[in-house]
């Protein structure tokens, strides 16, 4: 899945107001932002906020001021593969969890990292002043949060497709179906935390496709091989965050079987071990890898290509169930 996640800049009047800073989520996804303010080429940053489709957060209290202010806001990784947002402007340095830092033009810190910010000026919203994060879809706020209970409830195995914000009879068929698996009474839908229901669901990996989940405290890197008509493609790599899922691109429909690789790694991609071996994942199928981004499709003769070789598990994997892949410490 590649939605293009834009920032949604208003214009009201000159210089900030005096009222809490708040951002508004009318895409289809669980968002986390940070935010970036720069005064006389000082930066600072603070984040991770959740913001959740249809809904606003308040990330700063009372007066903003500052000559530069920055956004940054990506979908949960258990979405998959998304677009960043439409500009960049600036890379400034964010940390993990709930962070603040000071002088975030440059990273000091292993877990820390650079990330880029799009500069935006927020729009007056009642007494707040509002940064709007958008798809092209256009959602009002209600639209906003059926069109990302649709996007979890197929996630999670529930096909609620088309994802258009409009609760149609396959949409409500398909939320029926989910409450009663859970057993849960149809004004579930409305409380506060029926999205972390979905979630929850969506990363217990019983839909179609492949779903990996980090369960260890590092940054987890993993590759994807699936054959087709007796070839190997093998791609990598795909970054998940320490307690976070996520789930890979891959082809409609495959022919052969799959497999999957994964190791961990520090802030700066240097393999962690554990009693002198490195922290990885997968099984005695070899196939090609590079250090960077790739895809291969020639499995023999690796070294004499210059690649490296990995040992890769072979996935149990249906159409209709796929499967779930937990990256878990011995």
């Amino acid at each position: 899945m590649r939605f293009l996640l834009a920032a949604i800049v208003f214009f009201a009047a000159t210089g900030f107001a005096r009222a809490d800073l708040e951002i508004c989520n009318r895409t289809s996804f669980v968002i986390e932002a940070a935010i970036g303010v720069e005064t006389k080429n000082a930066a600072a940053t603070r984040g991770w906020f959740r913001v959740d489709p249809g809904a606003c957060r308040a990330v700063l209290r009372g007066e903003v001021s500052a000559d530069h202010l920055y956004l940054h806001a990506r979908a949960l990784p258990l979405y998959g593969t998304l677009q960043p947002l439409s500009a960049s402007h600036i890379n400034l340095c964010t940390g993990s969890g709930d962070f603040l830092l000071a002088g975030a033009k440059k990273c000091t810190k292993p877990e820390e990292r650079l990330l880029p910010f799009a500069e935006v000026q927020p729009s007056k919203s009642g007494n707040n002043i509002s940064l709007y994060v958008a798809e092209s879809s256009g959602y009002e706020p209600d639209q906003a949060r059926i069109a990302a209970i649709q996007r979890l409830l197929t996630l999670a195995g529930f096909d609620a497709e088309p994802i258009d914000g409009t609760l149609g009879a396959k949409s409500e068929a398909a939320l029926a179906a989910f409450l009663k698996s859970r057993t849960l009474s149809m004004d579930a839908v409305l409380r506060h935390d029926f999205l972390d229901v979905l979630l929850a669901a969506a990363r217990e990996g019983n839909a179609p496709g492949l779903l990996w989940c980090n369960d260890t405290k590092h940054i987890v890197m993993a590759a994807l091989a699936i054959e087709e008509s007796g070839t190997v493609t093998a791609r990598g790599w795909w970054k998940i965050d320490a307690g976070a899922c996520l789930r890979p691109e891959m082809p409609r429909r495959i022919g052969g079987r799959m497999f999957s690789f994964a190791e961990a790694v520090d802030a700066s991609g240097t393999a962690i071990e554990r009693k002198g071996r490195p922290l990885q994942w997968g099984g005695n199928e070899k196939f090609c890898v590079k250090n960077i981004r790739f895809e291969i499709r020639e499995q023999k003769n690796c070294e004499v290509q210059g690649l490296d070789v990995k040992g890769f598990a072979v996935l149990e994997f249906s159409a209709t169930a796929g499967a779930t892949v937990r990256f878990r410490e011995p």
